[in-house]
């Protein structure tokens, strides 16, 4: 690792730390994890209090009410660990109701793309197996927020204010989201006592709280109300799942993993596939063949993607074939160094989100993502409990016969995705790349960027990003130069007017020394976040 080897400009160094480390997109969130692992709590169950917090001091991205996926390296069991903890569509969610209602496509608010929330059952999950605390201890900091209030950090602030004509939609969101009318200012308490309240319950009754009983009937409840067809039984029926992440070798020892559909994480995979068969190290770092590559890897990740991912429990995903040796020299072999191509799948044989990662001492490492899709999800508060509820059905298709198509029980094509890399079997990196479509993309470059270039976690981070959009279009940060444009220009990039409002991701990432246990972490230096250690 080269600390000194590349410069972009940031605010922040690399955090380096021996006992524990902690990092993600809210300073508090982060303090309230690091605090965990210095009363003796291993990383499970900082990730737990991170999360947690995250869902009261960043409302806008996060809740109990949306989805969870995880990476979680076991030091115990000396392996690595998939968690799937995304909720399916209710039992009543039919392709034929959406086109009987008039949608030639899925709508992105309201009750209808109000899929079950999958994310304390997530984290049931992982403390059952993995914790050492109970959740009683562990919610207690964000309970202390959420009853008492906590001042609102700058980007979350701004991002608050973009939801407010969502938020004023319905008295429930209106009453909770927009105290005063408006969405409180940076550096504004705020406090959601009726969250505080909810919060309060799962540490006394445990998780089948929110699934079961008052809660799930608010839930359900506030859903059809706003035209969705949710239940309590819908609600009651739904358990998260372990599963077994994929893996790709991509050289010099280093394996990235992610987890497998209905989850995204395919796409980084079989961009990463791609790339590794070109010399970017021979490349000059950020120059013209260099994006234009990782570009043109990335269309043809995602064109794969969004043609065969779905449910696997009710569509067949050909993981195996697309990530096969000669099905990536194929889609390799497409890739022309003068011109950009038009992204189209092939055919093998056979926007709101937040994501933390935790070290501790024991050698255990967590890669945790969370959302509710869209800022506030479908913008439907459920009730009085202060729980705001994801719409991430609206990633569902209508066309019929396709693998994402909706139906009773299926899980959508899903955005968030965690990260991970090994390096010799070992735990080397947990990172990830908020933000909608952005993430696989995020996933190839900040990669990249920590093992070709042997970046520390906070310069790969700062490095300035592409953002694929369709077709030849592509989004570059202000950072990338003038000749690099003109010359992306020159080979058929459709290149987005500098300064264009598009997001870029946002990352956090911690790495661990395979001889000496160092941690080293780094935050997303375009988020309020940080990254903490001990």
């Amino acid at each position: 690792m080269r600390f000194d080897a590349y410069s972009f400009p940031s605010r922040r160094s690399a955090v380096i730390a021996r006992h524990g480390l902690v990092a993600t997109s809210q300073p508090l969130a982060a303090q309230a994890g690091l605090d965990v692992l210095q009363a003796g709590g291993n990383a499970i169950d900082a990730a737990i209090a991170t999360v947690a917090t995250l869902c009261v001091v960043e409302p806008c991205s996060t809740g109990v009410g949306g989805d969870a996926f995880a990476l979680i390296w076991s030091a115990a069991e000396g392996r690595l660990l998939g968690l799937n903890a995304s909720g399916p569509a209710p039992a009543g969610l039919t392709a034929d109701l959406l086109r009987g209602r008039g949608y030639g496509e899925f709508p992105a608010r309201g009750g209808l793309p109000v899929t079950v929330p999958g994310a304390v059952r997530g984290w049931q999950l992982a403390l059952e197996r993995l914790g050492t605390m109970g959740l009683d201890t562990l919610l207690a900091r964000p309970i202390a927020y959420a009853r008492d209030g906590f001042p609102v950090s700058p980007m979350i602030g701004r991002a608050w204010a973009r939801s407010a004509e969502l938020l004023g939609r319905l008295p429930d969101s209106r009453r909770v989201w927009l105290p005063g009318g408006r969405a409180p200012h940076p550096a504004e308490l705020f406090a959601n006592p009726e969250f505080a309240a909810t919060l309060q319950t799962l540490a006394e009754r445990g998780y089948d709280a929110l699934y079961l009983g008052e809660i799930a009937g608010q839930i359900a409840a506030a859903v059809r109300a706003d035209g969705g067809v949710m239940t309590e039984d819908d609600l009651a029926a739904y358990r998260a799942e372990w599963v077994e992440p994929l893996t790709i070798d991509y050289r010099d020892g280093f394996a990235f993993h992610e987890l497998p559909p209905n989850g995204q994480g395919l796409a980084a995979l079989l961009a990463l596939n791609i790339a590794r068969g070109f010399d970017l190290r021979g490349m000059a770092y950020g120059s013209a063949d260099y994006y234009h590559v990782l570009i043109e890897a990335m269309k043809l990740g995602f064109s794969d993607a969004l043609a065969y991912i779905g449910d696997p429990r009710q569509a067949a995903v050909p993981v195996d074939a697309l990530l096969s040796a000669r099905y990536t020299r194929e889609r390799r072999a497409l890739i022309a160094r003068e011109s950009a191509l038009w992204p189209q799948a092939g055919r093998p044989e056979g926007n709101d989100t937040v994501y933390l990662t935790v070290a501790d001492a024991a050698g255990n490492m967590v890669s945790w993502i969370q959302s509710l899709y869209m800022g506030f999800g479908s913008g439907i508060t459920a009730g009085g409990t202060g729980i705001q509820l994801q719409n991430r059905g609206a990633n569902f298709s209508l066309e019929p016969g396709h693998p994402n198509e909706v139906a009773p029980g299926k899980r959508p094509y899903h955005t968030i995705i965690p990260g991970f890399i090994t390096r010799d079997g070992r735990p080397w990196a947990g990172f990830g790349v908020m933000g909608g479509f952005m993430q696989p993309q995020g996933h190839l470059q900040v990669g990249v960027n920590l093992v070709e270039f042997g970046m520390d976690p906070q310069t790969a981070l700062d490095a300035p990003r592409f953002n694929w959009l369709q077709g030849r279009e592509v989004a570059l940060e202000p950072a990338i130069g003038d000749s690099v444009r003109d010359e992306l220009t020159r080979r058929g990039h459709a290149l987005l007017p500098r300064g264009a409002a598009v997001s870029y991701g946002g990352g956090q990432a911690i790495i661990r020394d395979p001889d000496s246990g160092v941690l080293i972490g780094g935050s997303e230096p375009r988020n309020d976040g940080a990254a903490v250690g001990v």
